[in-house]
């Protein structure tokens, strides 16, 4: 079986998120396509990302279609995560 590539994945978002500071983004911007894969990638319910604040660099606030909102991050170890708010 083939496995995704989860490790390329979030480093294509920790790289989104690290270029974007500064953006609010609706739900067809690429920041808040590649927040719905990251929020997915790390197994959290979220459906799609509606909206998306920018909270300053590597740090983002995402709400979901779901009513969820995660802060999503580059924590000090180098790995994008996310919090539930």
């Amino acid at each position: 079986m083939n496995r995704p590539n989860l490790g390329g994945a979030l480093l294509g978002a920790a790289l989104l998120i690290a270029v974007a500071p500064g953006i609010a983004a609706d739900a067809n911007s690429p920041l808040a396509k590649d927040l719905t894969a990251t929020i997915s990638l790390l197994g959290l319910p979220c459906g799609q990302v509606v909206s998306v604040t920018t909270q300053g660099t590597n740090d983002h606030l995402a709400t979901c279609s779901n009513g969820n909102r995660y802060r999503v991050y580059v924590n000090a170890q180098g790995r994008v995560t996310a919090e539930k708010r």
